[in-house]
C-alpha cells in the first residue's frame, strides 16, 4: 500500500466526474447493503458528501458500525475505484448550507430547511483504484489473443492500494 500523494491525488482524478458510488453499509445482522449514492466532489479535506434521510436504514446502519465501502465506475474510460472509510451523519446547519444543492429538492420538497435532511460524510481511510487503456483495439486484441492462445492479454492498465 502506498502514502504517495501522486496515487491519492490519481485516485481522487478518477472519482471528480463520477457521479454516483456504490455505498455499502453493514446491517444489524452482519449482511452488507449497497445503494447508489449521489456524490459530491471531495471537499478541502479529501472527505466524500452525501444527502440522506435521517430515518433511512443506511443511517441507522451508519449509526450502528461506521464503517462503509464506495465503489465507483466509469467502464466506457475503463476506470474503477473503491474507497473504505468511517461514515458519520452530519446535521448542522453549517454542513448544510455548505453541501446543499438545489436539485436535492427532488428528494427534500422543504430544502435546507427538511427536517428529514442529513448528510452522509465519509473520511476515506483507504483506496484502490484500476485504470486501463480504454481502447476497443486493445480489446479486441486481448479477446484474439485469448481464442489463439489460451492465456489473458497481459493488462497494462494500472492498479494501486493507496492509504489515504
Amino acid at each position: 500500500m502506498t502514502t504517495d500523494p501522486k496515487a491519492r491525488e490519481k485516485l481522487f482524478d478518477l472519482i471528480e466526474d463520477v457521479r454516483v458510488a456504490m455505498m455499502t453499509t453493514v446491517e444489524a445482522d452482519g449482511s452488507l447493503r449497497a445503494r447508489p449514492m449521489w456524490t459530491q466532489k471531495p471537499d478541502a479535506n479529501g472527505d466524500l458528501w452525501f444527502a440522506t434521510r435521517i430515518d433511512s436504514a443506511k443511517a441507522r446502519e451508519i449509526g450502528r458500525t461506521h464503517r462503509v465501502g464506495l465503489a465507483y465506475s466509469e467502464p466506457d474510460d475503463q476506470d474503477y475505484v473503491s474507497i473504505s472509510g468511517r461514515a458519520e451523519i452530519v446535521r448542522d446547519r453549517a454542513a448544510i448550507d455548505a453541501h446543499w444543492q438545489e436539485g436535492m429538492r427532488t428528494w427534500f420538497p422543504n430544502g435546507k430547511d427538511d427536517p428529514e435532511l442529513a448528510f452522509v460524510k465519509v473520511t476515506p481511510e483507504y483506496g484502490e483504484y484500476w485504470d486501463a487503456p480504454s481502447s476497443k483495439m486493445l480489446h479486441v486484441y486481448g479477446y484474439a489473443k485469448a481464442v489463439v492462445t489460451g492465456e489473458p492479454p497481459h493488462h497494462p492498465g494500472n492498479q494501486e492500494k493507496v492509504d489515504l
